[in-house]
């Protein structure tokens, strides 16, 4: 049947971009980290723009899945990934993202689109069409090979998972406040249920710890691509009042050492310092590349 460009189908095509990011990843390029975990969390996220995914493209031979170009959580930042052996499509994903995933703005024309640095033949190709790079971080990772850190829970506090209760109000109050959004809540539920609506959400991997007052004061979501075998964090949140007692570290290595149940190897965290004083490591950048155009 030959090769193939369609528009994604939301509920059609969701497992199958889903196997077809596990079936293709390598901790070289990281799929230009859309890892499936990412793209699961994206899909359950409450800021995720469901109305628009038909813009995401898709290329396929044979009516198999060999490239993808879509946004992260709307339009204007977007994420391109071929398979290996399909980097030609890179300037055809190009034309159709600057087509049909830029963002408007005071009558300006932007795309953002993310690589990593080792994505070698995508950034050389964005930089001859005008991209600039504006923005890096680093991409760490914690290999299980090394020893988790010790540590001694607080008293009165304690640690649970969504098993053992699952309190969608003390789990909106926690991530608001963890996040930074201010003290009084908003009070959307039904958020906090969506994010638990992925097919591979697990409740037994998301830990929490628990305030002598019964609150959640930290919680920590844990994703496993199985295929792969690595654990990815998001989120991770503290709640302000409950800062600076090792609640994050504390979440974070119980989290993982259950993922090594399940045959994960290392875990995907962030790039804040949070990370580095834990014992992730740097083993690559995230990049993004901006145009712009009337």
């Amino acid at each position: 049947m030959g090769l193939k460009l369609r528009r994604y189908k939301l509920l059609g095509d969701f497992n199958k971009v889903s196997y077809f990011l596990s079936d293709n990843y390598s901790i070289d390029k990281m799929n230009g980290y859309l890892l499936q975990p990412y793209w699961e969390y994206a899909h359950t996220h409450p800021l995720f723009n469901h109305k628009l995914t038909h813009r995401f493209g898709l290329w396929e031979e044979n009516e198999i899945v060999v490239a993808i170009a879509c946004y992260e959580m709307d339009l204007g930042d977007c994420l391109i990934f071929a398979a290996e052996g399909y980097e030609y499509l890179y300037s055809e994903m190009i034309d159709y993202a600057e087509k049909e995933l830029f963002k408007l703005s005071n009558g300006e024309n932007t795309i953002n689109i993310y690589t990593t640095e080792k994505q070698t033949e995508l950034t050389s190709l964005l930089s001859l069409r005008g991209y600039t790079l504006t923005w890096k971080e680093p991409i760490t990772i914690f290999s299980y090979e090394n020893k988790f850190p010790e540590f001694k829970l607080p008293d009165g506090f304690s640690i649970i998972s969504l098993e053992d209760e699952n309190d969608i109000q003390k789990i909106n109050d926690c991530l608001w406040k963890g996040f930074d959004h201010g003290d009084v809540p908003d009070n959307d539920l039904d958020c906090r249920l969506l994010m638990q609506s992925g097919p591979n959400f697990r409740k037994d991997l998301t830990t929490i710890v628990k305030a002598p007052n019964g609150e959640y004061a930290c919680f920590a979501g844990m994703w496993l691509d199985e295929k792969n075998n690595y654990a990815y964090l998001e989120p991770l949140a503290t709640v302000p009042a409950f800062r600076k007692l090792g609640l994050g570290t504390i979440a974070l290595t119980v989290a993982m050492k259950k993922t090594t149940c399940f045959g994960a190897q290392y875990c995907i965290g962030g790039s804040i310092e949070f990370y580095s004083s834990y014992g992730f490591d740097t083993i690559s950048n995230r990049e993004m590349w901006t145009k712009s155009w009337i």
